[in-house]
């Protein structure tokens, strides 16, 4: 089996579901430039217009950050902001491919990344619109890099890590399965139980409690909705935005968030990891947070605007899920947000509310769904995490115990 292709068929076919006479638009480092070739061949093979791979280059990305000031990534080139608002307007697909070295820019100002993350936004607001709102399919997957396989297996030969990482890759992916797109149609009935249960037991509240300090209450919103596996855009096609998926989700009222919660993984955000950290939570809002190590980055993460100061996620997975199971810290969100539960701090979902899909922003915030310019996963599941439920009855049951589901 030439699993490169499975893997390029998987991410075009289902986590696309790419359209014949649509575009594809490819972000990824140039690392990862046999991925995009397979990709393109696929996307090409199902009646694509066109595919344009933009590519980058981590280290000449990183010597851009180390010889610029910050005011610098407070403007975006016009062909940047030409490039993604003109393929929104389009309706392209938009595939990224993941590679980044956990420390690439562990020595960068957090405020550089952090300035030019905001501005790209504003710029290309329209783009971000657009998948954000799921009015365009986007999909975000993984390719090795060297210094990823290298953090990742630090006491494996550079060519061993590739493959161990490559494997890995694979495994959570279940591509080296024996029909990996059957295995994705399995893979999203699996969700579909315990999303229904959850939507019909109308939960006003979720208590997350566990040993390493965790106490945290989160209200949800009214016409609240779980989603798991994928999701359907407004054109009403489903598709898969993260390959791999383990998670089931929600997005929270942004207003009712009380309490402390306890990183339970590193974070790697931007090349700089961030880890042992903690925030506080009053009446939604991030009101104190401390870090062992990355507490600057971790701060440019809640400054970014006023709505990455709340939740805009709050997502169930299994202590014992497939990836957990394997038993590897990958240093990436894409994989170890689906090891454990985790909370995200920044834009909510319009998925997550009854009838939300088509709604605007502005819509979906008085709504209780929050708005930011940013989305950042970091894990807080656990081995003992206990998730008790308020329900509008006023009863109360578990639905996580020792960190698995309870049903």
């Amino acid at each position: 089996m030439d699993l490169l292709n499975e893997y390029a068929q998987l991410i075009v076919v289902k986590g696309l579901n790419l359209q014949k006479g649509q575009d594809l638009v490819i972000t990824a480092d140039v690392a990862c430039a046999k991925l995009v070739k397979a990709c393109a061949k696929v996307a090409f093979e199902l009646g694509a217009r066109d595919v344009i791979p933009y590519y980058l280059d981590e280290e000449i990305t990183k010597l851009r950050y180390t010889n610029n000031d910050v005011d610098y990534f407070k403007d975006v080139p016009n062909y940047i902001v030409d490039l993604h608002n003109d393929y929104a307007k389009k309706h392209a697909a938009v595939l990224s491919i993941v590679s980044e070295d956990p420390d690439a820019f562990k020595d960068v100002d957090p405020k550089k990344l952090q300035t030019h993350s905001k501005a790209i936004h504003e710029a290309c607001s329209l783009f971000y619109d657009h998948l954000d709102l799921m009015i365009d399919r986007w999909c975000i997957v993984a390719a090795p890099s060297q210094k990823w396989a290298n953090k990742v297996f630090d006491d494996m030969s550079d060519q061993e890590a590739m493959e161990a990482l490559w494997n890995a890759i694979y495994h959570a992916c279940y591509v080296d399965t024996e029909d990996p797109l059957s295995a994705w149609d399995l893979h999203r009935v699996s969700f579909e139980n315990r999303v229904n249960k959850l939507n019909a037991a109308k939960i006003t509240s979720l208590h997350y409690t566990n040993s390493l300090g965790t106490d945290l209450t989160i209200g949800m919103n009214k016409d609240y909705l779980f989603a798991g596996g994928g999701s359907y855009t407004t054109d009403g096609l489903y598709s898969f935005p993260n390959i791999p998926t383990e998670e089931i989700f929600t997005s929270p009222n942004y207003k009712d968030v009380n309490g402390i919660v306890y990183s339970s993984l590193p974070l790697n955000h931007n090349g700089a990891i961030i880890r042992d950290f903690h925030l506080t939570f009053e009446n939604g809002r991030v009101v104190d947070w401390d870090a062992k190590e990355g507490k600057d980055v971790l701060t440019s993460i809640i400054e970014t605007d006023e709505g990455s100061h709340y939740l805009g996620e709050a997502a169930l997975v299994p202590y014992d899920s497939p990836i957990s199971q394997m038993g590897i810290l990958f240093y990436n969100t894409l994989f170890d947000e689906n090891a454990a539960c985790h909370l995200a701090l920044g834009k909510g979902f319009a998925e997550c509310i009854k009838d939300g899909i088509g709604l605007t922003k502005e819509q979906l915030y008085q709504r209780g769904i929050n708005d930011s310019l940013t989305h950042v996963d970091f894990m807080i599941g656990t081995k003992d995490l206990n998730i008790e439920a308020t329900k509008e009855d006023g009863s109360k049951v578990m639905i996580f115990k020792d960190g698995v589901f309870t049903f």
